[in-house]
């Protein structure tokens, strides 16, 4: 089970931004799209008290939105890059 969630709908171009940026740098990572994912969208929604997406669930780090700059601070801080 990878240590990354992504939280994503088909069409968030930040989310596929997201997932090329993770997916460049080697880092692997499990997406759940809360558009047909029930259980999902109920995560999100308790993790980040919005529904907007991207939401990354980085080792219990949440991120919303494309930041690259924390998204890279939080994987060197959980030792994931």
């Amino acid at each position: 089970m990878s240590n990354i969630i992504v939280y994503t709908t088909p069409t968030c171009g930040f989310c596929h931004m997201v997932k090329q940026y993770l997916g460049s740098k080697n880092i692997d990572f499990e997406t759940k799209d809360i558009t047909s994912d029930a259980a999902a969208y109920d995560e999100v929604l308790e993790k980040s008290d919005q529904l907007g997406v991207p939401v990354l669930d980085i080792d219990g780090t949440i991120i919303v939105g494309f930041d690259r700059n924390r998204i890279d601070l939080t994987l060197r801080d959980k030792k994931l890059m």
